[in-house]
């Protein structure tokens, strides 16, 4: 910035002096000319040094010291002025430049037709001051078009930050919510695997493979999350089950076709119920709509006390999805779990309440509109 003041007030000195020069010259000796000339020159070229300042003042002084000029001397162009018109067409507002252009054409007529100037001058003065103001006028437009650009520049900077923020949001909820459901799961049936094993060995060989393949959906669901940050075409591999079967990736992306899996994986008695004609919706809600299910069922299993929870579908106008259950109700815990799951919602313009349970327990009712 102060490179660019700098080198502006150099430009404006070099323009300044060169004026001075072209009307001064003409007017020194060996012609020797009366003081007031000399006075009336330096009138007409040295006030552009303030043009910046003063556009429209400094085109009347030198404007009207040029017109008085020419009575006596015939300068080859009006340089003073060309340049004071300039900058009125450069930085003057709109309704300043609108009302100037009738007073240049005056004062330049005037100062042609007085000393009875001849049709050529006419046409090389007309020519040199339609040249300046049209000059003035594309610098203005290219400085706009500058200006246009780095704030739109600025805007795109703006937004990709804010799409990166918002994209790291995205991951941290999606990392939250694959951690605590699939780890939460796998606690669960670790901790329950010593007693199994105990009780019903045959059984506890069944646990374990559960809490593998839960451990392999984590990682599935992981590699979708982490996408965004991985390199193009870098993989980790496909995940496999148990019994040595190629687990598809598909199983795991937070798709509405994917709740029954995701029901079956948590761990929990779930009664699923839908009511309504199911619609075609956007990825992101249905992403939206899995990742609260999954967070909702992981509060069950953590909180709740209790294995049963019931998932309601609703499909009308707007997309209602509830989870409810009958246990201890809410808890005194203070993580990112239902933050996480408004947070989500509004994203999808809809909205989401987590409150007691109509019957006691605990209830997470979020709505997406569909239309």
């Amino acid at each position: 910035m102060f490179a660019a003041a700098r080198a502006s007030r150099t430009v404006d000195g070099v323009l300044t002096v060169s004026v001075v020069l072209a009307t001064m010259v003409p007017l020194l000796p060996p012609d020797p000319h009366p003081w007031w000339i000399i006075g009336l020159g330096l009138l007409a070229s040295v006030p552009v040094g303030w043009r910046r300042q003063a556009p429209m003042a400094v085109a009347v002084v030198v404007g009207a010291a040029m017109s008085v000029l020419v009575t006596w001397e015939k300068p080859f162009l009006p340089f003073g002025p060309l340049l004071a018109v300039y900058t009125i067409a450069d930085l003057s507002p709109a309704r300043k430049r609108l009302a100037a252009i009738p007073l240049i054409v005056a004062a330049v007529g005037s100062s042609l037709v007085l000393p009875g100037e001849s049709e050529e001058t006419f046409r090389l003065v007309g020519t040199a001051f339609v040249a300046a103001y049209a000059l003035g006028t594309s610098t203005r437009a290219s400085r706009s078009r500058a200006a246009e650009l780095t704030e739109r520049a600025r805007r795109q900077q703006q937004e990709h930050i804010a799409a990166a923020a918002e994209e790291r949001t995205r991951i941290a909820r999606d990392m939250h919510d694959i951690v605590t459901h699939s780890v939460g799961l796998m606690v669960v049936q670790a901790e329950a695997g010593p007693v199994v094993i105990r009780s019903d060995p045959d059984k506890a060989e069944t646990v374990f493979d559960t809490i593998a393949d839960t451990g392999r959906g984590a990682l599935a669901e992981l590699r979708g999350a982490l996408a965004a940050l991985r390199i193009p075409g870098e993989s980790n591999g496909p995940a496999w089950g148990h019994t040595g079967e190629r687990l598809s990736e598909s199983l795991f992306q937070p798709r509405l076709a994917n709740l029954p899996a995701l029901l079956d994986r948590s761990g929990l008695d779930v009664v699923s119920t839908t009511a309504g004609t199911p619609r075609l919706t956007t990825e992101n809600i249905e992403a939206a709509v899995y990742r609260i299910v999954q967070e909702a069922l992981t509060n069950v299993r953590k909180h709740a006390g209790t294995r049963a929870a019931r998932l309601t579908l609703t499909w009308g106008q707007n997309l209602t999805v509830e989870i409810a259950d009958d246990g201890r109700g809410p808890g005194e815990g203070g993580g990112y779990g239902v933050a996480g799951m408004r947070e989500r919602a509004t994203a999808c313009g809809g909205t989401l309440n987590a409150e007691a349970g109509r019957n006691g327990g605990f209830m997470v009712r979020a709505e997406f509109p569909l239309e």
